[in-house]
């Protein structure tokens, strides 16, 4: 199916006849661009551009297919305009929650979108990061708080914030208020699949390995697994939630924070003309490190 993505890719391409620099101009790398191309040149069932050395020209074909493409862009732009001017109560504001993101910090951001944005409806979905980049990328969410790091796809981003984590033991575990991880002795860390933050999941285990060379690690779908392993005695929880627990679990500080939770809020640029950065997004960062 042609997307808005092979249109802008075939513009751009057209305009600056570099991969790279029209990359830059997508907001994605080469690679991708590379792809997009090639479906593009399968969906129209033409090739659009001659590949030199480094550099791109149109081909008749391409030629004639770009005003086309130039006019659909054009369109779809005055579309999501339109989409935001008419919309008798304010824009949809559709606000993406990786499931690491604390609940209340969560609805500080839901709270402090409606807040922002005089006359706008709220909804929220939850989804890992990787979706959530995609979902965003693609318009079918507004904005996002993701786990940092990862690939941006070209979206932008605002500064990322640390929460504070905490460590849930199977009681007896440790004592005291702050343990350190080489008190885990073989228990091990419950960890959310890679798949859902590859880089931010490596991050994690990079830095986990670093203060504990072993216990190793146990994957669990989410943080209530994880929660009902540690109250089995059979796996220690990295948590930001201040009020997920158990009984027969204990909460910790860890000693010196070493494994803070790094969520970031990411929105397109193109695609939300009613968010300034500058202004609608600072109150929001500030909202969810307030939580």
């Amino acid at each position: 199916m042609l997307t808005e993505r092979h249109l802008q890719i075939f513009v751009a391409l057209a305009e600056e006849q570099h991969f790279g620099d029209a990359a830059r101009v997508v907001g994605i790398t080469q690679p991708p661009l590379s792809q997009g191309l090639r479906r593009l040149e399968a969906l129209v069932g033409a090739k659009l551009f001659e590949r030199g050395a480094g550099q791109v020209e149109l081909t008749p074909a391409g030629a004639a297919l770009l005003p086309y493409a130039r006019r659909a862009l054009s369109s779809i732009e005055e579309l999501h305009q339109a989409a935001v001017e008419r919309e008798p109560e304010g824009p949809e504001i559709r606000l993406g929650l990786a499931p690491e993101v604390p609940p209340s910090a969560g609805a500080a951001v839901a709270a402090a979108c409606g807040e922002a944005i005089a006359g706008s409806r709220v909804t929220v979905a939850t989804a890992p990061t990787s979706s959530l980049v995609n979902q965003v990328s693609t318009g079918r969410l507004t904005l996002a708080i993701v786990a940092h790091p990862t690939v941006l796809d070209g979206l932008e981003a605002g500064p990322v914030a640390l929460l504070p984590t905490w460590l849930l033991l199977p009681a007896g575990t440790a004592s005291g208020e702050v343990v350190g991880l080489r008190q885990l002795g073989e228990l091990p860390v419950a960890v959310r699949p890679r798949t859902e933050a590859p880089a931010a999941r490596d991050l994690f285990l990079d830095t986990l390995a670093l203060h504990r060379p072993r216990g190793g690690t146990v994957v669990v779908t989410d943080e209530r697994a994880g929660l009902a392993m540690a109250a089995a005695g059979q796996a220690a929880v990295v948590t930001a939630d201040p009020l997920l627990g158990a009984p027969g679990v204990t909460r910790h500080r860890l000693v010196d924070d070493p494994l803070p939770l790094r969520l970031r809020l990411v929105w397109s640029r193109t695609r939300t003309p009613f968010l300034r950065p500058d202004d609608v997004m600072a109150r929001l960062t500030e909202a969810l490190v307030a939580s």
